[in-house]
């Protein structure tokens, strides 16, 4: 499968790294707006630094999307246009109805849309699943994503512009996390969401209670603004023990969890395309819960 990457900011060199353990795609094309991000590329792979020309040229089977969150739709909508799968990056888009609007052309073109949340990837997390007895049911869950956005983001400065990102932690962590509840719990509803903003009206802390349909309940801690980094799941089953999975543990380095965590991203977007699997509701229940924590506060406020 020929594959496409559109965007080289942070978080490419995980994607280029992770086709090498993913035989099933090649890294064929890759994009950019800015030429020296291009140059790394030289004579390996075709450059563009427009999406559009690459799509028009054909040749490829997929794209991952790698682009700013407020670059989401547009990209996606020409690559379902072109008929071309495509591998995004949380979140889907910055707003539910760019999110709904590409997730009704993919079905109608029957493209493959999926979302990549590549936490829900993670060893340690695979490794408490495993853990849970299928005699025993979970009754709450606890995920927190802290760190201080100003390290993870790098040069991708947009990150801090909730124009381009979408608005703050909730935007941009929360689809990341809310992905991690329904993995362990299914579908989940907002019970309710608190929100710390700073003076440039960014929401650099939340936390979020869900409930699922079971009544199985969870809580999502975000934090942009946290002296280091913790990434973590607890569970607690109805037996009353308590299991827990570090996200970072054994990966000793700065963002090494994402090495292997990318790697998995491919293997099951490959895995979705080969099968014509339709994977659009993952990403859109991520970013529905981030329109309902947002729409909450406002409502709040008024």
């Amino acid at each position: 499968m020929r594959v496409g990457l559109v965007g080289l900011g942070v978080i490419s060199r995980f994607y280029a790294a992770a086709f090498e353990a993913v035989p099933e795609m090649s890294l064929d094309a890759v994009c950019d707006l800015r030429p020296d991000a291009l140059r790394p590329y030289q004579d390996r792979v075709r450059r563009y630094t427009d999406h559009r020309a690459m799509l028009a040229e054909g040749g490829l089977d997929a794209v991952v999307v790698n682009v700013p969150n407020d670059a989401h739709a547009t990209v996606c909508g020409d690559a379902i246009r072109a008929g071309v799968a495509v591998c995004v990056e949380k979140p889907l888009a910055t707003t539910v109805a760019d999110g709904r609007a590409l997730v009704r052309a993919a079905r109608e073109r029957k493209v493959l849309l999926f979302t990549s949340f590549h936490r829900r990837y993670n060893d340690n997390v695979l490794a408490l699943l495993d853990r849970i007895p299928g005699d025993s049911s979970v009754e709450s869950l606890t995920v927190r994503y802290l760190e201080r956005i100003e390290e993870h983001a790098g040069d991708d400065r947009w990150y801090l512009d909730p124009r381009r990102c979408g608005g703050g932690c909730v935007a941009d962590n929360g689809p990341n996390a809310f992905d991690l509840v329904r993995q362990f719990l299914g579908d989940v509803e907002l019970v309710d969401a608190k929100l710390t903003r700073t003076g440039d009206g960014v929401d650099r802390q939340a936390v979020v209670d869900l409930r699922s349909l079971s009544g199985a309940t969870a809580r999502v801690e975000l934090d942009w603004s946290y002296d280091g980094e913790c990434k973590d799941v607890a569970v607690r089953l109805t037996d009353g023990s308590v299991l827990h999975a570090d996200m970072l543990g054994g990966h000793i380095g700065f963002k090494s969890s994402l090495w292997h965590e990318y790697v998995g991203v491919l293997r099951d977007f490959a895995g979705a395309l080969e099968a014509g699997e339709d994977r659009c509701a993952e990403g859109l229940a991520a970013l529905e819960l981030v329109h309902d924590v947002y729409r909450q506060e406002e409502r709040g406020r008024l």
